[in-house]
């Protein structure tokens, strides 16, 4: 998902605002396709569809340095001019982990499986609070803790609590 549609469609924008990427929305939308695929007998438009936005973004989104989602990308490998552009948030990472999954049962496609495995490790490793329980929203770059908060205006039970059902979901089917 890119920032900066206009009425009249996209445009060559410079400003750096018009050039983000968060590959957080785009993965999480990427789910809601293959959802809406998978409820509609595996349709293999929108699984295509699906895959197509998940591997763009995580090719785009995936830190090769040192794990996990960034929040931001630009669409031009351009520096990112947010003053957040470090932080990585638990949020797109349950959001991947849940498209991942999806990706790999309706598609049998292994690079998926391995995804899941790379995105549940690293997030399970860095966000999860071992010893308190929940998960901590807020991470730097290099997967250390930013601040400690559980909860806040933006970070609520939503996006953890829903992964984890919805996982629970597909894999209960998967094994029937």
């Amino acid at each position: 998902m890119r920032n900066g549609a206009s009425i009249t469609g996209w445009k060559n924008y410079r400003s750096h605002r018009r050039t983000n990427l968060k590959p957080g929305h785009a993965i999480e939308g990427a789910w809601f396709i293959l959802h809406e695929a998978k409820h509609r007998n595996n349709d293999p438009h929108l699984i295509k569809l699906g895959c197509n936005m998940l591997d763009y973004m995580w090719a785009r989104g995936w830190d090769k340095e040192f794990g996990g989602l960034l929040y931001f990308a630009d669409v031009y490998h351009k520096p990112v001019q947010e003053y957040w552009q470090d932080m990585k948030m638990w949020w797109p990472h349950n959001e991947a982990i849940i498209t991942t999954l999806l990706a790999y049962l309706l598609t049998g496609n292994k690079k998926y499986a391995q995804w899941h495995k790379q995105v549940h490790e690293y997030a399970y490793r860095h966000f999860h609070d071992k010893k308190n329980g929940e998960w901590f929203g807020y991470l730097h770059r290099d997967g250390t803790l930013a601040q400690p908060a559980k909860g806040n205006l933006f970070k609520g039970p939503f996006h953890l609590p829903r992964q984890e059902w919805y996982c629970w979901q597909l894999l209960e089917e998967y094994l029937k």
